[in-house]
């Protein structure tokens, strides 16, 4: 590379990465593309089109139809298909982690846009990273997609009355856009999947979306929030106003209303997170001020204040109009921040004045399946059919590649006339060590039940029962459930969360090849044992408490 070659490296490849690095190809004069390098760093090699990502879950668009490669957008841009490690703004240059190649990469640059996007902030809700699926990602909308088949699989088989209700519960956290938008396509799936299953009903279904304000789609006015909120219930989804997600369980979700201190727990087979977003971990360890939401602060121009090499816009910056507010996180922002971005970029190069950061928007869209919808642009407020005929017509427009358009186009026509594909891919396994959350009062495993984990407790206090008797308490570091896989047999005793309890679980298969390969975890699951199987353990023989009537 030549030394007077000016480097823009660009990282994240969302709406707003991938299409700065579009229009500075764009806008480049072809000297200039001689001089410039343009670089994208994104973890995957392809870009989510977001507002069509809603429709992979009920089969109305394949899956690869909502994506497209980077570099088939941005020709002549560099792409690197690997995770962030570190940012040196000193010697300007970001690191990133080893891929297929067990080796960091270095990548220096002379301008460096900040296009990270949002991440789920799984810390405000206990259990939400263990069991919760979020929806962001292609992944997520396959993954939600399988989930929701394999409990209608479940189900179908299912004799016992409470676990056939938890499989046919599905529960959707946030009332905004992605939230709403979510849980119509999935109570639309389900609605045409559920006549395929002999012993399946419509009145069997349970279907809740969670929202902490007092209305759904406070982004958009309050009569097109009335409208959506009477559509969907009419529909049979149970909308909870002014409820938080407390916790989420191994077997549902912890609700509370704002105004009651009881707490719910709603047993549930699928549940999705579309809320709290927080910005990007390498955003959070950025030396620049941010906004209370923890978004970078940058000027109109789209500079990070006091850096004119650095730019911030999408979803992790707090990018400000001309109207006074903080641009919101929508596509259509992060289109125009992104032409504004690449603009001023080359005026930087040119010795040119920059132009400020002068949208405000054109408007809002919903979708809510069923060839129904809210829409709000130019300040006009409609719903129904015109407003869905508007939203695939706009989304079909934006939706960037020919190839691309006509694939959607056929899958909107044929999915008026075939049936949707109910088909459970199973590409997705379930981790060998993975983290669980119990809520108070919820059990872990049954007496009798076969044994399939092995369990270390990392936080809280857990109850041992055995023939319905407690017995002993469990607590932080302890070990447990490892007879049950050792000698082969039932679980002796029945597990309960005697308050939040955090573990980690190690499956069976794992759990063997520890003992066997690993040095030390014989000897020391062995002497665990041993003091399980000991003729004073409480496990083994429980001694009945005085003031319990076992």
């Amino acid at each position: 590379m030549s030394g007077n070659k000016q480097r823009i490296l660009i990282l994240g490849g969302g709406f707003a990465g991938v299409y700065t690095a579009m229009y500075l190809e764009k806008k480049m004069s072809a000297s200039e593309r001689d001089h410039i390098e343009i670089t994208v760093v994104s973890r995957q090699n392809y870009m989510v089109f977001q507002p069509l990502l809603p429709e992979v879950i009920s089969g109305t668009i394949e899956m690869m139809h909502v994506i497209t490669p980077i570099r088939r957008l941005a020709k002549r841009t560099k792409v690197v298909t690997r995770n962030i490690q570190s940012v040196d703004l000193h010697q300007k240059i970001v690191t990133l982690d080893p891929e297929f190649q067990p080796r960091t990469m270095t990548l220096p640059f002379d301008h460096l846009v900040i296009a990270l996007g949002t991440r789920l902030h799984y810390d405000l809700v206990p259990g939400m990273r263990e069991h919760a699926i979020p929806f962001k990602y292609l992944g997520d909308a396959l993954r939600l997609r399988n989930a929701i088949v394999q409990a209608l699989e479940e189900a179908d088989n299912e004799s016992d009355p409470a676990q056939r209700r938890r499989l046919l519960s599905f529960v959707v956290g946030g009332g905004g856009f992605s939230g709403v938008e979510c849980i119509a396509e999935m109570q639309d799936f389900l609605r045409s999947a559920l006549p395929a299953y002999r012993t399946l009903r419509m009145s069997e279904l349970r279907i809740v979306l969670l929202q902490s304000a007092d209305r759904i789609l406070p982004e958009m006015g309050e009569s097109l929030a009335a409208y959506t909120h009477d559509t969907l219930s009419k529909r049979g989804i149970d909308i909870r106003l002014g409820t938080r997600l407390k916790a989420v369980t191994a077997c549902g979700v912890v609700i509370q209303r704002k105004d009651q201190a009881v707490e719910e727990l709603i047993a549930a087979s699928v549940v999705v997170a579309t809320v709290p977003a927080a910005p990007h971990s390498l955003v959070a360890a950025l030396p620049f001020q941010k906004d209370k939401l923890g978004r970078i602060v940058v000027t109109p121009e789209i500079n990070v204040l006091g850096r004119g090499d650095v730019w911030a816009l999408g979803d992790s910056a707090a990018v400000p109009q001309p109207d006074g507010i903080t641009s919101p996180p929508t596509a259509q922002h992060a289109l125009r921040q992104a032409d504004a971005c690449a603009a001023n970029i080359l005026a930087t190069l040119r010795g040119s004045p920059l132009k400020k950061f002068a949208f405000t928007g054109l408007g809002k869209l919903a979708s809510l399946g069923r060839r129904s919808a809210v829409a709000e642009i130019m300040g006009i407020r409609f719903h129904g059919l015109l407003a869905w005929m508007v939203w695939r017509v706009i989304y079909l427009g934006k939706f960037p590649g020919w190839d691309r358009k006509l694939r959607i186009a056929s899958d909107w026509f044929w999915d008026e006339f075939l049936p949707r594909d109910i088909t459970e891919v199973r590409i997705f396994q379930k981790e060998a060590v993975a983290r669980e959350h119990f809520h108070t009062g919820e059990t872990v495993f049954d007496q009798g039940d076969f044994g399939d984990k092995v369990y270390v407790v990392v936080k809280g206090e857990l109850e041992v029962v055995v023939d319905g008797c407690p017995v002993a308490t469990l607590a932080q570091g302890e070990v447990f459930g490892e007879i049950a896989l050792i000698a082969d047999v039932p679980r002796s005793a029945t597990l309960k969360a005697k308050s939040p309890v955090d573990l980690i679980s190690i499956s069976r298969d794992a759990f063997e090849k520890l003992v066997k390969h690993l040095p030390g975890v014989k000897m020391s699951m062995d002497e665990i044992l041993r003091k399980h199987m000991a003729p004073r353990d409480v496990m083994a023989k429980p001694e009945p408490q005085k003031d319990l009537p076992c």
